[in-house]
């Protein structure tokens, strides 16, 4: 018969360890990435929401390591493309061998690597553990990628996922990321911490009451860091240089209303459609603005477009500019990616959702946006390529719009500043919790040592 203590322990919403006992670790360059590698080595399935620049690379290193001597059996890691080959040269800087992988073919016993294009060539029952970097990938909970990942490792006895901090309110990544952990489905997440809010089904809402047990259910299986002070560690070096945006408004010329009068000014568009035909017809503005911009200095420099039309128009204005289409072969993307990486190339025109992810250019503190999106996580991480830790320089973004695109740089730092919030407000619930875990910290107690006997007195011994 099952007794009450035992029911309260199972009605507990905390993730329990199904990890080991670390070997010696690797010591890695601060104190603070070996202690959450330990942290992550026993908890055997976790998360590490890391900002940019933090070590991730080197922590899932470690990570695989320690896996691949426990469980006798390779580990594999999935990265974006062209991210491969950066953290096999990762691992030779830090004493790791990585061996980067098309195919199960090519796996050698230790840590593996390959692209997230080629998942369909891999046996997952053939790895002891599996490393998700860049795991935003998750973010899409209806997408066919993130079900495939799922359904292909959700036997893999040890797994680690690894992104920058994810937006606390974005319910629906943190919940993909413990489906793929194993920890709980997404439906369970919800359907214990969550109600649903009107007719639409992505409007959930965190329960009032359960707020303090959701939080404190994510840090049984997440490190949320923006900065190692967050867990009481020395922060000093993880200062980030200025980030100065600039905007520059490009004229698209006279406008005429309907009855073919002319406007004095450019009216701001207000719908999806009218922003991509105020785009269109600005192209050739905004093109010669940015060239202008990259060809006025020898400096490297990054250069993010959305359309077509504007990165062949840019390749072609831009002096030692070389394209990174969606169209190219995975070869000529890694390739030009690495090239940009070692300085052989000195501008790169890509789209975000090309090459904005996961690439570490510190060695580049000019970025230039040929216009933007409507993602402003596009927009971040495309902008965190460079502006990241270990960047010595301040970075300079330039944001080139058509004058009917309305105020575009205001928008951008409301919505930056909203970001910060939200993930400040991630950090505040969960540090607590784990800086007693990571840290391994316990509540100071004196220890009492008795003396001398205790001797009742004797009226006490009267009424006993």
């Amino acid at each position: 018969m099952q007794s009450y203590k035992d029911f309260l322990r199972s009605k507990q919403i905390i993730t329990r360890p199904s990890g080991f006992e670390p070997y010696p670790i690797k010591d890695g360059p601060f104190d603070w990435q070996s202690a959450i590698d330990r942290w992550a080595i026993r908890k055997g399935k976790a998360a590490l929401f890391e900002d940019c620049g933090l070590g991730k690379t080197l922590q899932q290193l470690e990570w695989s390591r320690q896996v691949s001597l426990h469980a006798g059996l390779p580990v594999l890691i999935v990265a974006p493309l062209a991210v491969a080959k950066q953290t096999q040269r990762e691992g030779v800087k830090f004493g790791y061998s990585v061996t980067v992988c098309r195919s199960q073919a090519d796996i050698q016993p230790g840590i593996n690597i390959t692209n997230y294009e080629m998942l369909e060539h891999f046996d997952a029952e053939k790895f002891g553990g599996v490393v998700l970097d860049e795991s935003s990938i998750l973010k899409s909970y209806s997408g066919k990628i993130k079900q495939q990942i799922i359904d292909m490792f959700r036997d893999t006895p040890y797994k680690l996922a690894c992104t920058a901090t994810p937006a606390p309110n974005d319910f629906m990544e943190l919940g993909n990321h413990a489906e793929f952990l194993g920890i709980m489905t997404r439906s369970e997440m919800l359907s214990t911490f969550f109600v649903h809010d009107g007719g639409s089904t992505q409007s959930w809402r965190l329960k009032g009451h359960a707020q303090g047990d959701f939080w404190k259910w994510i840090a049984s299986w997440a490190v949320v860091l923006s900065d190692p002070a967050d867990l009481g560690y020395d922060g000093s070096a993880y200062k980030l240089p200025p980030l100065n945006v600039i905007e520059h408004i490009v004229k698209t010329g006279h406008k005429f209303d309907s009855d073919g009068q002319e406007r004095l000014f450019a009216p701001t568009v207000q719908t999806l459609n009218d922003r991509r035909a105020a785009r269109h017809e600005s192209l050739e503005q905004r093109v010669k603005e940015c060239a202008e911009i990259a060809n006025s200095t020898d400096k490297q420099c990054l250069v993010w477009c959305d359309l077509n039309e504007e990165s062949k128009a840019l390749a072609k204005a831009i002096k030692g500019a070389v394209e990174v289409t969606g169209s190219d072969t995975d070869e000529h993307k890694a390739d030009a990616m690495m090239g940009f990486t070692d300085g052989s190339i000195r501008c790169l025109v890509s789209k975000p959702k090309i090459a904005g992810w996961g690439m570490n250019w510190q060695n580049c503190d000019t970025g230039i946006f040929c216009g933007l999106s409507d993602s402003f996580e596009a927009y971040y991480q495309a902008v965190r390529r460079c502006w990241r830790f270990g960047q010595h320089n301040p970075v300079d973004v330039h944001i080139v719009v058509s004058d009917a695109e309305g105020a575009v740089k205001a928008n951008i730092e409301r919505k930056q500043a909203n970001a910060q919030h939200m993930t400040s407000e991630m950090v505040k619930y969960t540090k607590a919790i784990l800086q007693a875990d990571v840290r391994g910290t316990i509540r100071q107690q004196d220890n009492y040592f008795p003396r001398q006997e205790m001797v009742l007195p004797p009226w006490l011994e009267r009424t006993a």
